[in-house]
């Protein structure tokens, strides 16, 4: 969420290759903040980059490849994301050329020329498939450009299937290929802040769809020691390797696949959609017998919750292991552009003030929407945000406290009151969601307040901030969030960023909450980094994501 300053800051092209040297006058990202992709050219350097005309697919669909290269020819490889992954088509001697790329392409799209098309097979199971665009030069082979394609499931009933819907509305906010993305840019002349428009017909950066196991999380498998200075060790190995700064903030590689294939190793059957979907494709969800959210879940439009709050209220089960639900967004051009003006909106969005507020981008929380994300999935992103990382709560026991451990999800663990719930993989944190609150007799009971479903229960919590500690040392100063978020949010929820208003806004939590509404159940586990747990195999993060999985098949 952070919305970190780059006024003033080098820019800096980043070579797609890690064997090349970064070029810029910094050597370490915390002051050079920005560096991204962007097609070259002129100095050597072999090239290649791709993307698709979408990103989710129907059997039967055309799917057409749009790329350029400094190469002639290319191979096309079309493979599953499975934990076993399968070839499922192969183009040669693929016919390419290069074309020059706007410099707004981040915003406006890379209006690149079309080389290749191919049909979703009717056996192509739903899941996540790589793209893999590689130079027929051996020389130039390391040059290989990837992207990613959703196969939807086709639409009926589907007993006994999960659905993991993709945060695809995230990656395109996060996503900094071409420089531009929703925290900085080099689209807007105006000091090089945030974009508020952004193009979905352009590459995804270096590290949303592949990523080497050694990739640190933005949450540290270790608090740092006291006294250290303050680092952000996925942003160092980013800058090191040649990485967008943000993979580890979205994106498939570090969130959706590392669950899909605990799934699989579990044995549960698996469809995956897309946001987009939700918004388009509503019905998507009818058969579903549970919805899965997952990981970094921040940007939502008002059509994706209208799909999601029908289907709960229809007797559907929904299993969010994510958190930062925050923005409004506004899918323009038929999903081809994603409008978010954010912290912005009340002065530069042009429907600010028009009577259709399902177009409005704002904070959920904004009076102009008026609809809190606790109405959808009983927990706000505005009361959470950060923790486990930087200065931000650091060296917390890295998991939620458990108040409630009768509770079914927590059946088989082994744990009780006061335990802590996912300490061994570190799964509080990077940005969590949670309530105001109160603790009465040992129990926390949230504060009652518009839309908050009644049958809403605490089951463990953990303590979130919005501010960050500058650390000391050398480096002192080195902080990366700054107080801009807290003064946004002080002057939503209090009318002023005075001091104390600031002080009170900093004060945040993350929750797992439990309900029902109309005929249906929520589950929530309010953290981006619950997949971790599934990654480090924590024992208890595995069987209370098995609880609720069961629970919500109706399997014993």
């Amino acid at each position: 969420m952070s919305s970190a300053d780059t006024a003033g800051l080098p820019r800096t092209r980043l070579p797609q290759n890690p064997a090349f040297v970064l070029r810029g006058d910094c050597d370490r990202p915390v002051h050079a903040r920005q560096w991204f992709e962007f097609p070259g050219r002129g100095d050597g350097v072999p090239e290649t980059w791709c993307y698709t005309d979408r990103l989710s697919y129907a059997a039967g669909e055309k799917v057409t490849l749009f790329a350029i290269s400094t190469e002639v020819l290319v191979d096309v490889q079309v493979q599953s994301e499975t934990r076993r992954p399968a070839l499922m088509l192969e183009l040669r001697s693929v016919a390419v050329t290069w074309s020059d790329t706007p410099e707004s392409a981040s915003a406006t799209g890379c209006d690149w020329p079309a080389v290749a098309e191919f049909t979703i097979g009717a056996e192509w199971p739903s899941g996540v498939y790589r793209i893999t665009v590689r130079p027929c030069t051996p020389d130039a082979e390391g040059q290989a450009a990837t992207h990613l394609i959703v196969v939807r499931p086709t639409p009926g009933p589907r007993s006994g299937r999960l659905l993991l819907v993709t945060s695809d509305a995230t990656w395109t906010a996060y996503n900094d290929w071409g420089g531009s993305n929703h925290y900085e840019g080099v689209v807007d002349p105006r000091s090089k802040r945030f974009s508020p428009h952004l193009s979905t017909r352009r590459p995804f950066a270096r590290g949303f769809v592949a990523l080497p196991p050694e990739a640190p999380r933005t949450v540290p498998d270790r608090p740092p020691p006291f006294g250290a200075p303050v680092r952000y060790p996925h942003m160092d190995w980013a800058w090191r390797h040649g990485y967008s700064k943000k993979y580890a903030s979205a994106g498939w590689a570090s969130y959706e696949k590392h669950f899909a294939h605990w799934v699989e190793a579990q044995g549960y059957a698996l469809d995956i959609a897309t946001q987009q979907d939700l918004h388009y494709r509503p019905d998507v969800l009818d058969g579903t017998a549970c919805l899965i959210l997952l990981g970094h879940d921040e940007y939502w439009s008002w059509a994706m919750r209208d799909a999601v709050d029908g289907y709960v209220d229809r007797g559907g089960r929904v299993a969010r292991f994510a958190g930062n639900f925050f923005w409004q967004i506004r899918l323009e051009q038929n999903g081809r552009v994603q409008t978010c003006h954010k912290y912005l909106a009340e002065t530069e969005d042009p429907l600010r003030n028009g009577p259709e507020r399902h177009l409005t981008t704002n904070c959920w929380e904004a009076a102009v929407l008026g609809r809190p994300g606790h109405a959808t999935f009983g927990l706000d992103g505005s009361r959470g945000l950060y923790a486990g990382w930087g200065g931000l709560a650091a060296r917390g026991p890295g998991g939620f406290s458990l108040y409630r451990p009768e509770h079914w999800a927590f059946t088989g663990t082994g744990l009780g009151y006061g335990d802590i719930l996912g300490a061994d993989g570190r799964i509080f944190g990077y940005e969590v969601d949670g309530l105001d609150y109160r603790i009465e007799d040992g129990l926390p009971f949230p504060v009652a307040k518009p839309d908050l479903p009644e049958a809403l229960e605490i089951l463990a919590l953990g303590l979130a901030r919005l501010r960050e500690d500058g650390g000391s040392g050398p480096q002192e100063g080195d902080a990366f969030v700054g107080d801009d978020d807290a003064r946004f949010l002080a002057r939503l929820r209090f009318g002023t960023d005075s001091e104390d208003a600031l002080a009170r806004a900093d004060r945040g939590s993350g929750m797992i909450v439990g309900f029902t509404r109309g005929e249906g159940h929520v589950f929530h586990a309010g953290t981006t980094e619950w997949v971790a747990g599934l990654i480090r195999h924590d024992a208890a993060v595995e069987q209370v994501t098995r609880n609720v999985i069961n629970r919500f098949l109706e399997r014993s």
